[in-house]
């Protein structure tokens, strides 16, 4: 991906989402760009994301806070904790399914967003919402259905590239929480990516200390894009919030 040839666009800036007192705002890659299944490709390793159509990464003024992460999948180190949830969901039935909304996706996603993100302001999402925010036309998305005895329990998004998965986005059905299901999904992506010989599974963007990123770290050996070179957490190091 060459800056010179594809424009880069910044978003207003809006509230942060993890840090009440601060402001953020995403580098957007131009929309209209063609093609943006390949660009896609090249900027997941330079530490962008998809979020519907659109392909971003954070850019705070004053904060480098979010970075990208990935796990090598042919080294991943599961820990006790990894391989009990692994054992403890070997009844669920896994499947790969093509991209699409159908009432069942929804009602999952709804219930989700009902239930664990109250007031987050995605409450009762139609449709439209559910395909805006995880689909994108151009993207080689897999919808992965875990299923007990046909019920549908989680739903992992996840986009296929060259240089491995990206792990879009997962909800599950609350009431089967002590399962660990989202753990799980992302277990399911690491072997689904070594089955398919893809290289790393992408899970985001990663932030040291904060709540909702630490379940990441557990994920090991887990790489962060630091200064454009991709680097262990362990020599990465507890990079502090800036700001």
């Amino acid at each position: 991906m060459r800056a010179e040839s594809i424009r880069l666009f910044h978003t207003l800036e809006h509230p942060c989402g993890y840090f009440r007192e601060r402001i953020a705002r995403n580098l957007v890659i131009d929309p209209l760009a063609e093609p943006q299944r390949q660009i896609y490709d090249q900027a997941l390793v330079r530490g962008f994301r998809r979020a519907g159509g659109h392909i971003y990464r954070p850019h705070c003024q004053g904060c480098q806070a979010c970075l990208a992460s990935r796990v090598p999948c042919n080294s991943v180190q599961l820990s006790r904790s990894q391989t009990r949830c692994w054992k403890r969901n070997g009844d669920l039935e896994l499947r790969v399914c093509k991209a699409q909304v159908c009432d069942e996706y929804l009602a999952l996603y709804r219930h989700y967003l009902g239930t664990r993100h109250v007031g987050g302001g995605m409450d009762d999402p139609s449709e439209e919402d559910f395909s805006r925010f995880l689909l994108a036309s151009w993207s080689d998305t897999r919808l992965l259905e875990l299923r007990l005895h046909g019920k549908l329990l989680a739903l992992a998004v996840t986009d296929v590239s060259p240089h491995g998965l990206s792990a879009v986005y997962t909800c599950f059905d609350p009431a089967y929480g002590k399962r660990g299901l989202g753990t799980y999904a992302i277990l399911c992506q690491l072997e689904l990516a070594r089955q398919w010989r893809l290289p790393h599974l992408y899970l985001g963007f990663w932030i040291s200390g904060h709540p909702k990123m630490d379940y990441k770290r557990h994920f090991v050996p887990l790489e962060l894009l630091v200064n454009g070179t991709w680097q262990t957490l362990n020599s990465a190091g507890p990079r502090k919030n800036a700001g």
